[in-house]
C-alpha cells in the first residue's frame, strides 16, 4: 500500500546506471497521465515535483533527452535500457512529471484511478486545462 503524501523517494531506471532522488510537490497524489501523441505511446505515470525537485546521484551522463514539436518539454530516458525517468513538462516548465514506475516501492498499478489529461488540445495550445477521462486499474481476483 502506497502514502499518498510520500513527498521524497529514491528511483531509478531499470538497469540501474541513472539513480536518483525526487521531492514531490504534492505526494503521490499528482499521479496523472497525458493524452498527448508521445504519452499515449510512452504509457507511463507521472508524479510532479518541481525542477529543483529531482537530484541526480548517478548516471547523469546515460541520461538522452527527446524533443518534438515545440521543444519546450524534455523527456529524459537512460540511454541503456531507454526508460523514461522524468520530464520537464510543456504545461508548466517549472515542474517535472516524474515516472511513478522509477520509484523504489511504487508500482502505476497502485493507482485504483489516475486523472488522465487532454494533451492533444493541450492547455499551452488552449489555455485551458482539461481532463480527458480517468483510467482505471481493477485488481483480478
Amino acid at each position: 500500500m502506497i502514502d499518498p503524501d510520500t513527498t521524497e523517494m529514491d528511483g531509478a531506471c531499470h538497469c540501474g546506471a541513472v539513480r536518483f532522488h525526487v521531492r514531490l510537490t504534492d505526494g503521490l497524489r499528482s499521479a496523472r497521465r497525458c493524452s498527448c501523441s508521445f504519452c499515449r505511446r510512452r504509457g507511463a505515470v507521472a508524479v510532479t515535483a518541481g525542477l529543483g525537485g529531482i537530484d541526480i546521484l548517478e548516471g547523469e551522463e546515460a541520461l538522452h533527452v527527446y524533443q518534438f514539436n515545440t521543444d519546450t518539454a524534455k523527456h529524459y530516458f537512460c540511454g541503456s535500457c531507454g526508460i523514461y525517468t522524468h520530464h520537464q513538462r510543456r504545461s508548466n516548465p517549472d515542474e517535472y512529471g516524474v515516472n511513478v514506475a522509477c520509484l523504489e516501492g511504487v508500482s502505476p498499478f497502485d493507482f485504483e484511478e489516475v486523472v488522465v489529461m487532454d494533451g492533444e488540445r493541450h492547455p499551452s495550445d488552449t489555455g485551458i486545462s482539461r481532463i480527458a477521462g480517468i483510467l482505471r486499474f481493477e485488481r483480478a481476483g
